[in-house]
């Protein structure tokens, strides 16, 4: 695909749809909104982060922060929700399972009243299993980043078609 074709290509998601393509809800629904999507390629998810945030109450009394692993998380469910845009699937019917988490590193706190900006690249797919890399920011700082792969998985619990 050229750039020029990506750019014409480019889609958004917000929460409603984001609801479609996962089974997450809130307090673990994580990102708020997708941006910049390019079907099987990239995206970029949003996460607004909020001081009503339940887990910010104990994490940590008087100097909240999103914990570390909830930011992997926020990567894995862009990508997810990439993968299920992609594959036009839903929740309804897959489910995406998280298989490992390599090279993660935390660079900054993530603090409330901060948006998260979340881009996900597809490293490979060998369906059903989909591995990516992706990085959290915070007003361009890099806050987290980590590679990571996922299996999609039809929902009587065998792997999903290859054809999809």
């Amino acid at each position: 695909m050229s750039a020029t074709e990506a750019k014409t290509e480019l889609q958004t998601a917000d929460t409603k749809r984001i609801m479609e393509l996962l089974p997450h809800r809130p307090p673990m629904l994580l990102i708020d909104r997708m941006i910049d999507i390019v079907p099987h390629l990239s995206a970029t998810g949003i996460r607004l982060v909020s001081i009503s945030d339940p887990i910010l109450a104990g994490h940590f009394p008087g100097y909240p922060i999103m914990p570390g692993v909830l930011i992997v998380e926020a990567m894995a469910q862009t990508a997810g929700a990439l993968v299920m845009h992609s594959m036009n699937a839903s929740a309804d019917d897959k489910l995406v399972y998280f298989m490992s988490i390599d090279r993660a590193r935390f660079r900054a706190p993530v603090m409330p009243g901060d948006v998260l900006s979340i881009p996900v690249k597809l490293l490979r797919a060998r369906k059903p299993v989909w591995r990516f890399s992706g990085e959290a920011y915070v007003n361009g700082k890099l806050c987290a980043e980590a590679e990571y792969s996922a299996m999609i998985m039809d929902k009587n619990g065998k792997p999903a078609n290859v054809d999809d």
